[in-house]
């Protein structure tokens, strides 16, 4: 029996963490900054703002975008990483993208040149990441053999918009929102589980971050290691990366789904 079949005895259900690992968000949503700086420089309307805030805008650099993007998501991981269930208030994670904008482009000197409709509109790029150039074909081919769902920090209409932007072809849509938490918590894994109608041992969770692996390891998942550039956190010469490797069930050669 080939090792990714017998890695995979007994599982029914696919579980995709969805940012990074089926979409690129980090080209996508710095490719958006730029695009959306130079629509506002180009606009009549950025004549009649003050000379100070044109400049502002006009001295942000692609690089300087490209930076902007990694503290955009740096404070997506920051929130659901620290959320509290049942402590913490709860925001979904459109009202996170939103807010945590703002802020960004606050701290930027930029936020007045923007319209609130503008920015509102810009933190829904998130709906829209291009997925990786194997992430549609892999997912619907998997969805033969397995049933196949999501199982991100993303609220329900964000991922069915990827879902139908990217034509990923999930059969299942499951939001850590829909349990009231987000990953790494316990009940986010276990809750999707139970409704998927499945055991633990009968679902592998599918990911580019170790450390949501590990968790739904905790939880008693099966897991399957899919690299992607720039987005594993753990360095290699870390030892909890250098132990992954022996615990991980399936890491597919090439590292693509």
């Amino acid at each position: 029996m080939p090792p990714s079949i017998e890695a995979l005895k007994g599982v029914k259900t696919l579980m995709f963490d969805v940012f990074g690992t089926v979409v690129d968000w980090r080209s996508t949503v710095h490719d958006e900054l730029i695009k959306r700086a130079r629509d506002k420089i180009a606009s009549q309307a950025f004549k009649e703002i003050p000379e100070p805030l044109q400049s502002r805008l006009k001295d942000i650099s692609d690089e300087d975008w490209d930076t902007f993007t990694e503290e955009w998501r740096a404070s997506y991981n920051e929130f659901t990483w620290t959320f509290v269930p049942g402590e913490t208030e709860w925001k979904d994670i459109d009202t996170h993208h939103y807010d945590s904008l703002k802020e960004l482009l606050d701290k930027c000197g930029v936020t007045s040149v923007y319209t609130d409709e503008e920015i509102r509109s810009l933190s829904l790029i998130w709906h829209y990441l291009r997925p990786w150039d194997d992430s549609a074909l892999g997912i619907q081919k998997l969805g033969t053999r397995y049933v196949t769902s999501t199982l991100s920090n993303g609220n329900r209409s964000l991922l069915q918009d990827l879902n139908a932007h990217g034509s990923l072809g999930f059969k299942r849509i499951i939001s850590t929102a829909d349990f009231g938490a987000y990953k790494p918590h316990p009940s986010t894994y276990l809750g999707a589980v139970d409704a998927l109608e499945c055991s633990p041992n009968e679902v592998a969770m599918v990911a580019t971050h170790l450390g949501d692996l590990e968790a739904a390891r905790a939880n008693g998942l099966r897991t399957i290691y899919v690299e992607r550039d720039r987005e594993e956190e753990w360095r290699r010469d870390d030892s909890r990366w250098k132990d992954a490797r022996g615990w991980v069930d399936l890491s597919p050669a090439g590292g693509g789904i």
